[in-house]
């Protein structure tokens, strides 16, 4: 068998990736992770790729918008690699506005988003009748609508990026020895080894809830209200969540904390009342101590590579992870900002 020239350990959005750029390259890859593809966080439902609201601008912010910007091209071509559909659509988001203040507040948002946006995405207030039916209830009567939020499923979009990997003939193994450039992207497991060899937190895991309805919106916006994501599905389900736990027992189990997201999303869009739950689910997501990824050199396997942390943003910020990942291991070229490295955490 020929040697590789990259190893990816870990099959979740972040390694399957990378992996994915690698081979788009070039280079000869492998992808190990014990418990196979998605098996971890990216296994989830929701899928929500939301930006952070646009002020304050600082690298992070501005990476997010270059990966949620690259977004569909990088989906369009994973699709048409393998032949499966991630269900990608950017549809946009709507947002209540609870009170006087935070309408202000949105309204000058919508002018500092013409800027930092470049043009290329909107945030609008609308008035909740120009909305249509499909709007949560909002106090104000307004609603802030976006047009660079974006949906997928996140197992579907995993299983895209398998097929367009063994399409170039790279398949997920569960075991295997390191070969040319390693990267670990171990999630939940590579925060806690950190934590363990250094001796304080670099990172933790943190459990989330969600749920799945058997509800078709159709080609809709997805919504964010309360705290609540919902997520219409191209598949004709609907995705709830999530929870944001740090103590917890069981990292697999639902419970009345998922019930109360349920009934938070009910409550903003009583178009969901009756609407049967086909899945609970929990999972434990990686989030580093700054909490952006942690992209870069590995701080314990010298010469080797580091993507971990995407807490909530993994599956948004993966396309551009991605291609800097790949630039650094097959090219050398470091574009990572400051507040992504290792050292951020440490």
């Amino acid at each position: 068998m020929a040697m590789a020239d990259v190893t990816i350990r870990g099959a979740g959005i972040l390694g399957l990736s990378v992996a994915g750029a690698c081979a788009r390259r070039g280079a000869r890859v492998r992808v190990i992770d014990p418990n196979g593809p998605g098996a971890g966080a990216s296994g989830g439902l929701v899928g929500a790729l939301a930006p952070h609201v646009p002020e304050n601008w600082n690298d992070k912010k501005a990476f997010q918008l270059d990966s949620l910007l690259m977004a569909e091209t990088f989906w369009t071509e994973v699709e048409a690699a393998g032949g499966v559909s991630p269900g990608y659509a950017r549809l946009g988001r709507l947002q209540p506005v609870p009170d006087a203040a935070a309408l202000t507040l949105a309204r000058s948002r919508s002018e500092t988003a013409r800027e930092l946006w470049q043009g290329r995405a909107e945030w609008q207030v609308l008035e909740v009748s120009a909305a249509g039916a499909w709007c949560p209830a909002s106090p104000t009567g307004h609603v802030i609508r976006d047009t660079l939020s974006a949906r997928m499923h996140p197992r579907r979009a995993c299983a895209a990026l398998v097929a367009a990997l063994d399409a170039r003939g790279v398949s997920v193994q569960t075991e295997g020895r390191d070969a040319g450039q390693v990267l670990h992207a171990t999630g939940i497991a590579g925060l806690t080894e950190l934590n363990d060899a250094l001796g304080r937190n670099v990172g933790a895991g943190i459990k989330g809830q969600a749920a799945l309805l058997r509800f078709d919106a159709g080609e809709v916006p997805q919504i964010f209200a309360d705290g609540v994501h919902i997520v219409p599905h191209a598949d004709g389900t609907l995705a709830i969540g999530s929870t944001s736990e740090r103590d917890y027992d069981d990292p697999a189990s639902t419970d009345a904390a998922l019930d109360a997201v349920i009934d938070k999303a009910v409550s903003a869009l009583p178009l969901l009342h009756g609407a049967e739950v086909i899945e609970r689910w929990a999972g434990i997501r990686p989030r580093t101590r700054s909490r952006a990824p942690m992209l870069g050199a590995h701080p314990l396997h010298p010469g080797q590579f580091i993507a971990n942390g995407g807490f909530k943003i993994g599956f948004g910020m993966a396309p551009k992870v991605a291609d800097v990942m790949a630039d650094l291991m097959l090219e050398g070229r470091d574009t990572i900002p400051e507040g992504f490295r290792p050292e951020a955490s440490l």
